[in-house]
């Protein structure tokens, strides 16, 4: 099950309580204090993980604690400090505080890490408070307590290129075709509802990853169907794959096509402008065939480049991939990150 979706609770370890305590020994009958200082807490930290694709460990564990620091002791032994707790999250996570809705860490790179609950400070033994004045000092302070708070996790999938359309427009086929993925596939809306990932390679050696984004509705920038969960995963793709159903004979393929555009522009001005190619699918039928060479002048008269393809048989895919390998290369130079 992919969830892309979690609330946490998560808190800082609280630090170690410092110690009232004085030197005694034979014949050293009145020691000066020698109370040890307690250990910071430990922090509860988050951490990219490129192994995990999904949020959906964090729907049977929602609560993170890190360890306490220890009590300091006599002869000035400090407590030993708290160990920090370390949570993966798959690499794409956006963590925001619950509460003030505050972005505390995008994690977008594999192995980068934010505090989420930092450890309290520990208390200071008796032996920090000796002057030359004051040299029996019965005071000593108690730890801190660790920061705590409900943190929220949002998963946004990052990839190079993204499928967008209508339901049943043939994303899911596409994406088996010139992948590995296999999602699941059938002739009814809404077959997919969870993004699926994908690796392209192309004979020339280039690669790129796919990402299969659950069909869109009009109204889904509202939230209509599962509208915001998908739209959210399109946000961090360079290069969008428009594919439009032609063979459905009841349907105007230039009305789905401004559909969609539209609920992508709603939901995020940015997105008009991300580069996008149109992939007119289905062209195996003979009325999708006949239908094929109009939309395509209608779509070019808009800006798009179009490419007639069938993504059940593979006819006009293998030029519609190098076209995305190109745009792709064009708009992402080397090490420059995905856009958020």
């Amino acid at each position: 099950m992919f969830i892309d979706r979690a609330v946490i609770y998560v808190k800082g370890g609280d630090g170690g309580n410092g110690v009232v305590s004085f030197r005694r020994e034979k014949f050293i009958p009145k020691g000066g204090p020698d109370g040890g200082d307690g250990g910071h807490g430990g922090d509860v930290i988050l951490i990219a993980d490129e192994g995990l694709s999904t949020l959906l460990d964090f729907q049977h564990r929602r609560h993170f604690r890190a360890q306490r620091g220890t009590h300091g002791q006599g002869a000035k032994r400090h407590g030993k400090r708290g160990g920090s707790l370390v949570v993966p999250v798959p690499v794409g996570t956006l963590v925001r505080d619950a509460a003030t809705r505050d972005v505390l860490a995008d994690l977008v790179q594999h192995g980068q890490r934010v505090v989420a609950a930092r450890g309290g400070r520990s208390g200071r033994g008796n032996a920090r408070f000796a002057t030359p004045t004051r040299r029996a000092p019965r005071q000593a302070e108690p730890g801190e307590p660790g920061q705590e708070r409900n943190i929220e996790l949002e998963l946004k999938l990052i990839a190079d290129v993204g499928l967008v359309g209508l339901p049943n427009s043939g994303k899911s086929t596409l994406l088996s075709r010139v992948s590995a993925a296999r999602p699941k596939i059938a002739d009814y809306p809404f077959t997919t509802t969870e993004p699926y990932l994908g690796v392209v390679g192309l004979p020339d050696g280039r690669s790129f990853v796919l990402a299969d984004i659950p069909g869109l509705i009009e109204g889904a920038h509202q939230g209509a169907g599962l509208g915001h969960t998908f739209l959210r995963h399109i946000s961090r793709t360079n290069v969008l794959i428009h594919v439009v159903d032609l063979a459905a004979p009841e349907r105007d393929p230039l009305a789905d096509f401004q559909t969609v555009n539209d609920e992508l522009r709603l939901y995020d001005p940015a997105l008009e402008q991300r580069p996008m190619l149109v992939a007119l699918n289905k062209i195996d039928q003979p009325q999708a065939r006949e239908r094929a060479a109009a939309v395509a002048a209608a779509v070019g008269k808009r800006g798009y480049q179009a490419f007639a393809i069938s993504g059940a048989t593979g006819e006009g895919v293998e030029a519609l991939m190098y076209a995305a390998a190109d745009l792709l290369a064009q708009v992402r130079q080397p090490g420059e990150p995905v856009p958020r």
